[in-house]
C-alpha cells in the first residue's frame, strides 16, 4: 500500500494548481493534465488526485473514455449536472469531444 506524505510534493502542487484552473463544465483526462504540465503521466496524476485532490474540483479530471473517477461516480455525476458538463446521450460518461478543455487561454474555444 502506498504511503502518502501529509503535504503534496512539488509535482503534486503543480497538478493541484492546474486542476483548479479547469473551468466549470469542462474536463481533462489524467493524461491531458500530465501532457499539459510536461511531466509525469496519467498514473502519477491519478496518484496526486487520490492523495490530495479533495480540495480541488476533482470531478473535472477523468479517464480518457469519459468515465468519472472510480468510486466517486455518483458524486461526480451530480457535479456534472450542476455544471452542465456535456454528457454522452443515454450514458453516465462525459462527452470528451465537447467537454475537453484545451488549457489556459482556450476558455472560449472548442475542446482539443
Amino acid at each position: 500500500m502506498a504511503r502518502y506524505e501529509s503535504h503534496p510534493t512539488e509535482y503534486g502542487e503543480r497538478v493541484l494548481d492546474f486542476v483548479e484552473r479547469i473551468p466549470p463544465g469542462r474536463v481533462m483526462s489524467y493524461g491531458d493534465v500530465a501532457e499539459y504540465l510536461g511531466e509525469g503521466g496519467p498514473r502519477q496524476v491519478g496518484a496526486v488526485m487520490a492523495a490530495w485532490g479533495g480540495g480541488v474540483p476533482w470531478w473535472r479530471v477523468i479517464r480518457a473514455d469519459g468515465a468519472p473517477p472510480p468510486g466517486l461516480e455518483v458524486r461526480a455525476l451530480a457535479r456534472y449536472a450542476e455544471e452542465a458538463t456535456p454528457m454522452r446521450p443515454g450514458s453516465d460518461r462525459v462527452d470528451m469531444r465537447r467537454a475537453r478543455w484545451a488549457g489556459p487561454g482556450a476558455e472560449g474555444g472548442p475542446g482539443r
